[in-house]
């Protein structure tokens, strides 16, 4: 049992797979297999990545008016 996957027998697996699944079928089990992997890596890749530290926000004080130009008086006339 040395080795596995010889060319023979990725031939004989295909031909049963064909048999079993069909012509029509075949492309949508590849198609949903593709998505799955991608899925998975994608959810490795979450695993694996430190999560980034949530934003931080300041608090902002209450902003102050700006002061007023104090009026001169005016005279009386």
């Amino acid at each position: 049992m040395g080795d596995f996957l010889q060319p023979w027998h990725l031939i004989v697996l295909a031909v049963v797979a064909f048999l079993l699944f069909g012509a029509k079928r075949l492309p949508e089990l590849g198609k949903g297999l593709g998505e799955g992997l991608k899925g998975f890596k994608e959810g490795i890749r979450g695993v694996t990545d430190p999560t980034p530290p949530p934003p931080t926000t300041q608090q902002n004080a209450p902003v102050a008016p700006p002061p007023s130009k104090p009026t001169e008086p005016t005279e009386p006339k």
